[in-house]
């Protein structure tokens, strides 16, 4: 018989107020209540505590307190990752960040959703879908991504956009719901005041 923290990581319906799933939330929250009261200047004992709760990180990687998440084992991050203040990440399935990978303030990550009908939803199940980020992409400020979305490499999600589908790579993508606004171009290359 499967556990519940074997289904909720291969996608299938589970009830996460068990006592496993339960105690593994309350485990990342006392690393992060310590990871987000550290003095400013104690950043490699930051990033001590976040490899211990991560899957995996790069050598080189920084996450502007206050940072939340569920569990912690299900986030990869790239190499070179850089998040701004307030990044929330409910990882119940796998979040994976590419190389390079520059998220604004305010970004939230869901893969953890419930069922439509009542009935199930308030009996407490509950599904999980993994989000990929791939390389080089930049994420605006005050983004929200949802369960199962996958991101090019290369993409700019413009800030305060909702991401409910797949964004493919190599484009600016914008909204609620965010759709693809434009292709990355050689004008774009300019390192200041180039196209928005």
């Amino acid at each position: 018989m499967k556990s519940d923290k074997e289904k909720m990581t291969m996608g299938e319906p589970y009830i996460p107020m068990g006592r496993e799933l339960f105690d593994q939330r309350q485990h990342a929250k006392e690393q992060l209540f310590l990871y987000n009261n550290l003095a400013p200047s104690k950043i490699k004992a930051r990033n001590q505590l976040l490899k211990g709760l991560f899957k995996e990180t790069g050598s080189r990687f920084f996450i502007e307190p206050p940072f939340r998440c569920d569990y912690g084992y299900n986030i990869r991050l790239g190499e070179n990752f850089y998040a701004n203040y307030n990044l929330t990440i409910l990882d119940s399935a796998p979040v994976h960040f590419g190389d390079d990978v520059l998220i604004g303030p305010n970004v939230s990550l869901f893969t953890a959703s419930h069922p439509i009908h009542p009935e199930p939803r308030v009996a407490g199940w509950e599904f999980a879908k993994p989000i990929t980020i791939g390389d080089r992409v930049w994420i605006g400020g005050h983004t929200v991504i949802n369960p199962g979305v996958t991101i090019g490499e290369n993409t700019v999600i413009g800030a305060g956009s909702v991401v409910t589908k797949d964004i493919p790579a190599n484009v600016v993508a914008v909204g609620n719901p965010c759709r693809v606004l434009r292709e990355i171009t050689e004008a774009d290359r300019a390192p200041v005041g180039g196209q928005q």
